[in-house]
């Protein structure tokens, strides 16, 4: 593998010393998203995860991850994904360029940048739980809950 070929995996696995991730994507959140150029060289940028609808018409399990590209203007986009796609599980190819796209976790970032830690709520006065996350599902979250991906080994 030539030097220019592993540009992407390297900065990946320089970030995940850098930025705190989450290792579940979540409406709501805001992705960090790497894209090799033509150029070989990574652009960065933003985009806010508005909702997921399970692909119907595809055997496995792919996803319309509707975003919302943090530019100005503010650009809306869906793009058909896996579950390892847009939870930072693997680098893939899009138009045969690389892409990584991961969950950022900006109460960790804060914390760890302040020192101030605020208290935990999920609006029902409840606890939030230590058990596993749910897996990805087709079907609509009831009671208003965001739909959750997380990679169960």
């Amino acid at each position: 593998m030539a030097a220019d070929e592993i540009v992407m995996e390297k900065l990946v696995e320089e970030l995940q010393f850098q930025i705190p991730f989450k290792e579940q994507t979540e409406t709501g959140d805001v992705t960090l998203m790497l894209r090799e150029g033509d150029d070989g060289r990574v652009s960065m940028s933003y985009a806010r995860v508005l909702g997921f609808d399970r692909d119907t018409t595809k055997r496995d399990e792919w996803w319309h991850v509707h975003f919302l590209f943090l530019e100005m203007p503010p650009v809306p986009r869906t793009i058909i994904l896996q579950t390892p796609h847009f939870t930072g599980q693997e680098i893939f190819t899009m138009g045969g360029r690389k892409v990584f796209i991961k969950a950022l976790n900006f109460q960790t970032y804060y914390e760890e940048m302040t020192g101030f830690h605020e208290p935990e709520d999920d609006g029902d006065g409840g606890d939030k739980g230590g058990g596993p996350s749910p897996g990805p599902s087709d079907k609509k979250p009831s009671g208003g809950g965001k739909p959750t991906f997380t990679l169960v080994k």
